[in-house]
């Protein structure tokens, strides 16, 4: 018997299988995390969280409030080595993954078919301060589920420098929703 043309066959099976569709799905690892950031997330639903386009008019520096929406709004959503994310308000954003099946995009959590200025009303800011009041160093994707177009509530205080245009949140407390 010749094993050349079974190992042809094993071969051309492995080869059609490695040129299926590339999925742009982003796979994270719920993690625990730095415990100094761990401890900003509650299990326990937050159910006073308005929607950005509805607070942003009326928040104002040291304001404590609660915010909801998804992490969406740019191609970037989390700050690399910071804890740090965008929350987009799905009332006036649409991320791209949901623009219909002729989207191809790459980073369904973007909202780069929406106006600069629905983009400007649809996005928070949110970020942990560390116990010197700068941003805490660390990574918070994957922690305790937190990923792109993960549905979130956050309350916290309206930071010293945000603004009109830019609302920005100094969070203490975020539930992430169970799919």
């Amino acid at each position: 018997m010749k094993k050349t043309p079974l190992l042809a066959i094993a071969i051309s099976s492995l080869a059609l299988l490695a040129c299926g569709k590339k999925s742009t799905e982003t796979i994270v690892i719920e993690n625990e995390g730095d415990p100094a950031l761990v401890k900003f997330f509650t299990d326990e639903e937050i159910t006073a969280g308005e929607p950005i386009s509805v607070i942003r008019t009326t928040a104002k520096p040291g304001d404590e409030i609660s915010l909801s929406g998804r992490v969406m709004g740019r191609e970037k959503v989390f700050v690399d080595g910071r804890a740090s994310f965008i929350l987009g308000d799905p009332s006036t954003l649409t991320p791209c993954g949901e623009m219909g099946e002729d989207d191809h995009c790459s980073t369904p959590w973007d909202a780069c078919c929406d106006s600069k200025e629905d983009l400007r009303n649809g996005i928070a800011s949110i970020q942990i301060l560390g116990e010197d009041g700068r941003v805490f160093s660390g990574n918070i994707k994957g922690t305790k589920g937190l990923k792109e177009l993960s549905t979130v509530t956050v309350s916290g205080t309206v930071a010293e420098q945000s603004t009109p245009d830019a609302l920005i949140l100094n969070a203490t407390k975020i539930y992430v929703a169970k799919p």
